[in-house]
């Protein structure tokens, strides 16, 4: 029958019970502790607690008697060194004078056996001490050791603490990461010499997001290592935008089946990046399986506890992990253990089992009679000549965590006892735990390496990492190489210094691998969620029109502020096309063309009246105001080139003051040539007397007259809201209309009204005087003109109101040159047509109707 292993919640919860019972009534003997494997006695005894055995032997009960106390086997090499480190700065401290001076330390070292069960029957033992006798005072003495140094794994150094933890026995720990055992309610007295994984979890986390990364593979040990060490790595990965596709969990005691469908998840995962947070004995069998199954490309990211094992590395089959990459704690050369460890040999405590255990595995041979086939140890075998895992001492990352918490326990020791004797203290006096503890949490010295140890409020030490990088080597093993660190201590952007120009990566690429759920999203689209996917599984979608996204990867598109729009690629806003009307469009050229050819025509016929303007049809109807008119036209034809080019204050008050003064001195000039018509034939009846009362000087200050109401109206507007350049951003979304705005909409149309009603009056009066007889009769041409005139502007009006942006200007400049066309030539080509074509017919008395009528 197998051993009956108590599950570990319910066996720590034992093991507290029986500690508050211990504090809270009198202690009976139970039985022998167990005898301690490595020990030495002194003045102030450390103990420690290491898995020098891989796992406890497997032994059938018959309940019958009492068994025999639990044996261990496949001795651990790593674990061994561990130990003898210990002792081996326990014998420096003796050898020192400087530090503990007059007081020798001794140690008793314990084998957990990789198991809770027996590492809390090694705290228990520790806290009782060994001896050959016992009476009813045995459990009565102080502890046997002051403080405790182990134990590797988390969950052992949990079963530990709380045993121990209510006597406040210090337990430092060299390999102990789990950042639950920073919780100083449940721990108070434990410290580590290695950081916590709450930091290095968090690291691994900006190690991927560095890498660009978003869409991983976790697997961890199913312990409180590999469990915190996962739920703070998930948490942070988060927090930074990283997606875990799967998270599996094993223990190395689990069955096969269960490897088997992890190693399947794996195989048909998307992830190209594994995270493994494993402790090494839970992961060599997985590396194992994943040899056996050839499962190989992916990019592996791994924790301390295996990153840095030669035993892995150096094995060809796992060749698979070439380019794997993590944190590890930083290397050191401690002079003189090399020698210690090799010196160490059965014959110097010929008693010691474990001595003489250690002696056969390593050499392979036995100290009884030798099986057949095997070999007789004898003694003389040397150490010096085995490269293994105990004499090598080019990877002393652990170890010399193991030689730090020793001498922090030396130093607090010693500290303690300099007070003591500053005091005149005895040591049986202060030499209890908690002073210990209270010491221990205010070391602070410079080791010989350099490095300043201290212990935070928590018992964490400063977190430093080394980051490496395994590479293949000439041999066709892996070897890892640092290549930069990470360190806590420094601001958030600047704890890594890292050199990938000379990393190598999965299938020993040189490029940096990509695990991607899906691919960026480019500059100008953002991403889209894949509806009941991670996050890291989107779409790309397009930003829409006016929306930018500059960055890879945005979650959002940002709108453009008002005056911008976003470009073709939607990855920069830039300044909105402004369109206005001007000179340089084809548009623009046409309508300045019209304008410059009607001013000229204006001024031809301005000068040919000129030159003929003793001619009777230039001087019949008042000359003066037909060269006013033409003076009026001009301006006209002028007036909408200010309505071309780039709109300003100034630009949008004149071209609007202009068009309405211009056309209203245009349109009084005909009015007062209508009224002078009217007149003249009211003139020719019998005793009427009617010109008196509108002669030429009556004519000019007619215009004059509606002219100032004009411009009465022009100054008001320009008072009160006169009219301004606007950017109209609304009738399009990609570019801006810059347009004159009219300011009062009143002050606008009550100008196109005053142009409209003397255009409206000037008409109703041609039209009546169109019939009256006369072989030049010139109401009615002035009909036809405001008959255009009216059409042209009633047009306008519609057409002005739904034109959009430069067309409303374009439509305007086409209504002032169409009116100013028709006024040219319904009023003036007749007359040009006599001048220039029918000379003959410019005498007096053919306009006077005196001859017979020629029709024209």
């Amino acid at each position: 029958m197998t051993i009956v292993m108590i599950q570990t919640p319910l066996l720590l919860l034992l093991a507290s019970l029986c500690a508050d019972a211990l504090m809270q009534q009198s202690c009976n003997l139970l039985g022998q502790p167990a005898r301690p494997l490595l020990s030495s006695e002194g003045d102030i005894n450390i103990g420690g607690v290491f898995s020098i055995h891989r796992e406890p032997q497997v032994e059938t009960h018959t309940f019958t008697s009492e068994p025999e106390p639990t044996s261990c086997i496949r001795l651990n090499l790593r674990e061994f060194q561990f130990a003898q480190t210990l002792i081996f700065a326990i014998e420096e401290i003796n050898n020192n004078t400087n530090l503990l001076p007059g007081t020798t330390l001794g140690y008793k070292i314990y084998d957990s056996c990789s198991s809770i069960t027996l590492g809390i029957r090694s705290a228990m033992a520790l806290m009782n001490g060994y001896g050959e006798t016992l009476s009813d005072k045995s459990c009565q003495r102080p502890p046997a050791v002051q403080a405790i140094v182990g134990e590797s794994g988390s969950t052992p150094t949990i079963g530990i603490l709380t045993a121990v933890g209510p006597f406040s026995i210090p337990v430092v720990s060299h390999f102990a990461t789990c950042a639950c055992l920073s919780n100083t309610n449940r721990f108070p007295t434990f410290f580590r010499t290695i950081p916590s994984d709450y930091y290095q979890s968090r690291a691994l986390v900006e190690l991927v997001k560095l890498f660009g990364w978003t869409w991983v593979g976790t697997v961890r040990s199913r312990s409180d290592y590999g469990n915190n060490g996962i739920a703070t790595f998930l948490e942070a990965a988060e927090e930074l935008g990283i997606c875990v596709e799967y998270s599996e969990a094993y223990f190395r005691t689990d069955p096969k089946e269960d490897l088997l469908r992890i190693i399947e998840v794996m195989k048909t995962a998307t992830a190209k990046v594994v995270v493994a947070f494993m402790s090494l004995g839970d992961i060599i069998p997985l590396l194992k399986e994943l040899a056996q199954h050839n499962v190989s490309g992916l990019q592996w990211v791994g924790s301390e506890s295996w990153i840095t094992s030669k035993g892995i590395s150096e094995t060809k089959a796992y060749r698979f992990l070439t380019g794997a990459v993590g944190f590890a704690i930083g290397n050191v050369k401690l002079e003189g253990l090399k020698e210690f460890l090799i010196n160490v040999h059965p014959s110097k405590a010929p008693q010691n089992l474990l001595l003489r255990e250690f002696w056969e595995t390593v050499f392979q041979c036995s100290f009884e009679n030798s099986p057949i086939g095997g070999s007789q140890c004898t003694g003389s075998e040397s150490l010096q000549t085995l490269q293994n895992q105990y004499t090598d001492v080019s990877e002393l990352r652990i170890s010399n965590k193991v030689y730090t918490a020793v001498y922090a326990i030396a130093h607090s020791l010693h500290n303690l006892l300099m007070d003591a004797a500053a005091s005149n203290k005895t040591h049986r006096n202060v030499l209890v735990p908690e002073k210990v503890l209270e010491y221990l949490k205010k070391v602070n010295y410079t080791s010989k390496t350099g490095e300043q140890i201290f212990f935070d409020s928590k018992g964490d030490p400063a977190a430093r990492y080394e980051v490496v990088n395994w590479q293949p080597d000439d041999d066709g093993t892996l070897q890892f190489r640092s290549v930069g660190i990470y360190d806590t201590s420094m601001p958030s952007e600047q704890r890594f210094i890292l050199d990938q120009e000379g990393m190598i990566w999965a299938v020993g690429q040189t490029k940096v691998p990509v695990s991607v759920c899906s691919e960026s999203c480019p500059p100008g689209t953002r991403k889209a969620v894949q509806k009941g996917r991670p996050v890291c599984c989107y779409d790309c979608i397009p930003c829409g029109e006016g929306e930018i996204s500059n960055e890879t990867d945005s979650n959002d598109c940002i709108p453009c502020d008002g005056e911008y729009w976003s470009n073709e690629n939607r990855d920069q806003c830039v300044l909105k096309y402004i369109e206005f009307l001007s000179y340089s469009e084809i548009m623009g050229i046409v309508l300045v063309f019209f304008s410059l050819l009607g001013t000229l025509i204006t001024i031809l016929v301005a000068a040919v009246f000129y030159i003929h303007r003793e001619t009777p049809i230039v001087k019949a109807n008042n000359s003066e105001l037909s060269f006013l008119l033409l003076f009026s036209l001009t301006l006209c034809f002028l007036c909408s080139l200010t309505f071309i080019g780039r709109p300003s204050e100034w630009s949008c008050m004149l071209r609007h003051t202009a068009f309405g003064i211009t056309f209203v001195l245009c349109i009084s000039c005909v009015l007062g040539k209508t009224i002078v018509v009217l007149m003249a034939f009211r003139a020719t009846l019998p005793g009427s007397n009617v010109m008196k009362w509108f002669g030429p000087l009556q004519q000019r200050l007619s215009v004059l007259g509606f002219t100032l109401i004009q411009v009465l109206i022009c100054v008001l507007w320009l008072t009160i809201s006169p009219p301004f350049s606007y950017k109209n951003m609304n009738i399009y979304k990609d570019k801006i209309i810059l347009e004159c705005d009219v300011g009062s909409a009143v002050g606008f149309w009550a100008i196109l009204g005053y142009i409209g009603l003397l255009a409206l009056l000037c008409f109703i009066l041609a039209f009546l005087a169109r019939k009256l007889p006369d072989n030049f009769n010139e109401a009615k041409f002035i009909t036809f003109s405001m008959l255009i005139f009216c059409a042209v502007w009633i047009t306008f009006i519609p057409a002005y109101v739904s034109s959009p942006g430069k067309f409303t200007v374009a439509v305007e400049i086409f209504a002032i040159l169409a009116s100013s066309v028709g006024l040219l030539l319904c009023i003036f080509t007749p007359k040009c047509y006599i001048i220039l074509i029918n000379p003959e017919q410019n005498t007096k008395k053919h306009l006077m109707g005196k001859t017979a009528p020629r029709s024209l």
